[in-house]
């Protein structure tokens, strides 16, 4: 089913890109915005506080929001720069995705796949750990 569902969207895709305007004019434009950062919000949250509780089967459920999170921030980033005027307001959107949005999408697929506690070793055997504290037991 998501193969077909998949390989459908390609020739949609094409329909879309020779029948859309360019420009639109588009009701409850504000609702839209605050809502996607309003559900980056909650996801970073979300995860923040997922993770925190550690432990047990809590241990992954930040995997979940973290995958959805950072799914949501790279929407943001690339909305936030097609969407933007000529000039300054499209060096704010791109400053934005660059210093903040894609910063943050980059961590969550680290933190879904479990990645954040892994320790990186250097050619003059230094050793630094990302991410997790050591756990007590």
């Amino acid at each position: 089913m998501l193969l077909v569902s998949g390989a459908a969207l390609v020739p949609w895709l094409y329909v879309l890109a020779r029948t859309l305007p360019s420009t639109a004019r588009v009701g409850h434009w504000n609702v839209a915005w605050v809502g996607l950062d309003a559900l980056e919000a909650l996801g970073l949250l979300a995860t923040a506080a997922l993770r925190r509780r550690g432990g047990g089967a809590a241990a992954t459920r930040h995997r979940l929001t973290a995958a959805a999170t950072g799914a949501l921030l790279v929407v943001d980033a690339w909305f936030d720069t097609v969407t933007a005027a000529p000039g300054s307001e499209l060096a704010a959107a791109v400053a934005l995705a660059l210093c903040a949005e894609l910063p943050l999408a980059a961590v969550c697929p680290a933190l879904a796949l479990g990645r954040e506690g892994r320790t990186v070793r250097f050619r003059d055997d230094r050793r630094l750990t990302l991410g997790r504290r050591p756990t007590r037991r």
